[in-house]
């Protein structure tokens, strides 16, 4: 039940056709078995108030003619009677075929998708797939409900864009993007006519770009070319000098932040350096690993972005219903009135699967009405994210994610309904530290670990 980090990394991309290489934007055939056949980019593209200018901004900066090498999902709050005018609109933007999404279209490059109206869509082995949503007008999240797809289904080729909008979707969404080793980008704040969703995404620290609509794309083009196309390193090839430099980078490491990767799965090591490296347009190993040393700053966003895993609240439904039936119950019955049950959180991130146990524990003492307490330990070695939990504020989205009766019981929300805080009572169950588990001591005399 803890965080779920680097899924399926080693998997192949499912996209439905290969990623461009430097030949084909010549006009030439890419040679076959070339790395380029592994799959391409898809760009979610999330907005709602402001959005249609945006939109606007980004496709007609393309150049007309260049190969994007990439496939963009558009995703626009609409109401469910209200006609989406994108597809005219950008058809006039751009030299790529603009189609409105139909159920099990399959996803192609240099092909931009728009949601239709009243419609949630969502990714799967290379498919876009319409469904009726199931959440009430007003409380939607479109875009999340994309980006956590395209997460899962095209890992580190996944790339997402919050544009302009009111409220947090896309915060959470974005989260799931990052902890699969994919690109997130925010419009600056004041390019924007509204600026609620880009700033709620800019708060989460997982923001890789922050640009106006009008530079992302030439951003986007140089961060493809590096990660994906004809400059990208494959450093566990034998032929190339960063077979031999992923143990300098790990030293670089651990004498810096104190914590030991080496055991870490090496494809995850190299595929996060990858991304490094294309994020500063660094073609070669050598020259990233000199940017470790004279830039201190890199060290620390490189473990971070070791860190990043998916989290959010009751997480993997079937095991919280597990927990809630089988587990606490028990742990509860079996322990002396009066005492206290001693749970511990290991790898908590931002703390939602802690607070998540938390609310599942205090249901259960109220109806119960049993007179032990509880004291939960939740941990992890990024200190960020403690910081983040331990302020217990999260984005108006986790009602995706959290029942409202939940949501009215143990949360209160910011008067204009732009964040949730958990309440102190569940708050004072959880202490939160940072904390290595290779290296710090254990907690003892406990009842759960999860």
């Amino acid at each position: 039940m803890t965080q779920k980090k680097d899924k399926d990394e080693d998997k192949d991309n499912q996209a439905s056709e290969p990623a461009p290489d430097k030949s084909e934007e010549l006009g030439e055939s890419p040679a076959a078995g070339s790395k380029a056949e592994q799959g391409f980019p898809i760009v979610g593209i999330g907005a709602s108030a402001g959005g249609l200018r945006a939109f606007q901004d980004f496709f007609s900066s393309i150049p007309a003619g260049t190969a994007t090498g990439m496939a963009f999902v558009l995703v626009q709050h609409l109401a469910p009677d209200q006609k989406s005018l994108l597809v005219d609109l950008i058809g006039r933007q751009t030299h790529m075929e603009v189609l409105q999404v139909e159920d099990n279209v399959k996803v192609r490059r240099e092909c931009v998708y728009v949601i239709p109206p009243g419609r949630d869509i969502a990714l799967k082995e290379g498919a876009l797939h319409l469904s009726k949503p199931t959440a009430k007008r007003g409380l939607r999240l479109p875009v999340d409900f994309f980006f956590r797809s395209l997460a899962n289904d095209q890992h580190e080729r996944a790339i997402c864009i919050v544009l302009s909008g009111t409220g947090s979707d896309g915060t959470l969404g974005l989260r799931e993007i990052k902890g699969q080793g994919g690109l997130v980008i925010a419009q600056l704040p004041e390019s924007c006519e509204y600026d609620g969703m880009p700033r709620s995404a800019i708060a989460t620290g997982l923001v890789d770009y922050t640009a106006s609509p009008e530079d992302m794309p030439a951003r986007l083009a140089d961060f493809a070319q590096h990660a994906f196309g004809s400059a990208a390193t494959d450093m566990l090839a034998p032929a190339t000098e960063g077979a031999d430099i992923v143990e300098k980078i790990l030293t670089q490491l651990h004498k810096q932040t104190g914590h030991d990767f080496s055991e870490y799965k090496r494809n995850t090591i190299v595929r996060r350096v990858q991304r490094r490296m294309a994020l500063h347009r660094i073609g070669r190993p050598n020259d990233y690993l000199r940017l470790m040393h004279d830039n201190p700053q890199e060290v620390q966003s490189l473990f971070h972005d070791l860190l990043i895993g998916v989290t959010s609240f009751f997480r993997d439904a079937e095991s919280f219903a597990a927990l809630q039936d089988k587990v606490i119950a028990r742990l509860v019955k079996d322990k002396p009135a009066g005492s206290t049950v001693r749970i511990w959180v290991c790898g908590c991130s931002t703390g939602e699967e802690a607070f998540s146990i938390a609310i599942l524990l205090q249901e259960h003492l109220e109806s119960e009405k049993s007179r032990q307490s509880v004291q939960i330990f939740a941990t992890d070695i990024n200190s960020e994210a403690i910081d983040q939990a331990r302020r217990a504020v999260f984005p108006s989205s986790i009602a995706n994610d959290v029942s409202p009766e939940r949501l009215a019981r143990f949360f209160e929300q910011d008067p204009e309904g732009g964040f949730y805080r958990i309440k102190k009572a569940v708050r004072d169950l959880i202490i939160f530290s940072v904390h290595a588990v290779n290296k710090d001591p254990p907690f003892s005399r406990l009842d759960l670990v999860t």
